[in-house]
């Protein structure tokens, strides 16, 4: 499955646990390890768990089997590598205080990353 493909699959199957929050970043241009990275929150540890829970369920419904699933015991950060496309289920305090999109977003032309501008 094509890596636009498998990262349109995740979002639906976030969407379809009421994922909050849902953010697509194109890494491509950046970083050779995914071709997506995809960040969504939950409300709570069970709500987190169960967007990992459908997320790794529809992948292996077209049969993608992840490459590794870290955080499924805490339930507070869970990460799921399926290879080209990379997802972050977190709780909302987590997302806040690590910021994963600010790490990958793409930085807009003729922006300057000096605060000071």
């Amino acid at each position: 499955m094509k890596s636009e493909k498998l990262a349109d699959l995740v979002v639906a199957a976030l969407e379809d646990v009421k994922a909050v929050n849902i953010r697509q970043l194109d890494v491509r241009k950046l970083t050779s390890i995914a071709d997506y990275m995809i960040v969504a929150s939950g409300r709570s540890a069970r709500q987190v768990r169960a967007l990992a829970e459908n997320v790794v369920d529809a992948a292996r419904v077209q049969g993608i089997k992840p490459i590794g699933i870290e955080g499924m015991e805490a339930s507070e950060w869970i990460l799921i590598d399926l290879g080209d496309v990379i997802v972050h289920t977190m709780q909302a305090a987590t997302r806040e205080f690590y910021q994963l999109e600010k790490l990958w977003e793409t930085p807009v032309a003729g922006a300057s990353a000096d605060p000071a501008g």
